[in-house]
């Protein structure tokens, strides 16, 4: 070869992106339950799309093992969800992989977090996009879900989609990881109508706040102030 094409070939090679020699995104269904069953995934650039997941009934669940993402890209999820019968919320978490920031998670973990896994905390870089105002929503025939976020503290990083409608929902989130290429999961899982979603600290403060009011009003009527 050449001097002036060798010297060609290397400028090319230095200026080869990063993302061109990352490892390609992983995304697969590892377990599932209660007669969950997905279809293919579809991966393009950074638009995720997990195919349909069917969760017949309210302990059914199915959870992705996901490696790969550049790091601090927000991916644009979408999945569609199945067999809405008889529950009305999906609940959606991250688990990461047990690492040395853990002594941040709640100690003691819930039971279906698998072996080599923790809740997701507020400092391990795994969150729905936090942050980034993407797309968070639940369409369905003749509605849409509300969205309950709780991704602000070291419990976990759990998005729910509450009143659901029937048949087939179509899902849309963010998904992100900081330090990027670190693999962990993604669980879906049905959640009973009795059994109420939690909201973030914002909501919680909102909360706080009328009931504040409509004490402090209270007072006021019975005082005759």
């Amino acid at each position: 070869m050449k001097l002036p094409s060798l010297l060609v070939a290397l400028a090319l090679s230095v200026a080869m992106p990063a993302a061109a020699r990352a490892e390609p995104v992983s995304i697969s269904l590892q377990s599932a339950a209660g007669g969950a069953t997905g279809s293919g995934v579809a991966i393009d650039g950074f638009s995720i799309d997990l195919g349909t997941v069917v969760l017949p009934t309210t302990d059914a669940f199915a959870t992705f093992a996901i490696d790969g993402l550049r790091a601090g890209s927000d991916y644009t999820v979408t999945l569609a969800i199945a067999g809405v019968v008889n529950w009305d919320t999906l609940r959606a978490e991250v688990l990461d992989p047990v690492d040395g920031d853990d002594n941040l998670d709640p100690a003691q973990q819930p039971s279906y977090v698998p072996a080599g896994y923790s809740t997701s905390n507020d400092s391990d870089g795994f969150s729905f996009a936090q942050g980034s105002n993407m797309l968070r929503s639940a369409t369905f025939t003749g509605g849409e879900a509300t969205v309950i976020a709780d991704e602000l503290t070291n419990r976990g990083d759990l998005l729910s989609f509450v009143g659901l409608g029937s048949n087939t929902v179509a899902i849309t989130f963010g998904l992100r990881d900081r330090l990027g290429s670190r693999n962990f999961l993604l669980r879906l899982n049905a959640i009973d109508p009795n059994q109420s979603a939690v909201p973030e600290p914002a909501s919680m403060l909102l909360m706080g706040t009328g009931l504040a009011a409509l004490v402090a009003r209270r007072r006021k009527d019975t005082t005759g102030a």
